[in-house]
């Protein structure tokens, strides 16, 4: 569910309060909200998209910020389509 809200993060959140704008993602603690389950949980599951490069982060301050990286999306799924 996660990385399907991250394809279009205006359909299903809110701009952060200081930003006011999706260019570096969503706040991870609205992914959290949303989902309704534990910070660690979140955490965890965002930790790891990110290490598979799925995901990308930016930091402002205190705040993380999560978006897809399609190019890397894209290489994967056209990986997929012509080794399978």
């Amino acid at each position: 569910m996660i990385f399907n809200w991250l394809k279009s993060p205006e359909e299903h959140f809110p701009p952060h309060e200081d930003l006011k704008h999706f260019n570096d993602g969503v706040c991870a603690s609205y992914i959290k909200e949303k989902t309704n389950l534990s910070q660690s949980t979140i955490s965890n599951y965002l930790s790891m998209m990110e290490k598979c490069k799925i995901l990308t982060l930016t930091r402002h301050g205190k705040w993380s910020y999560y978006k897809r990286n399609e190019e890397i999306i894209e290489n994967y799924i056209l990986t997929l389509k012509n080794n399978l």
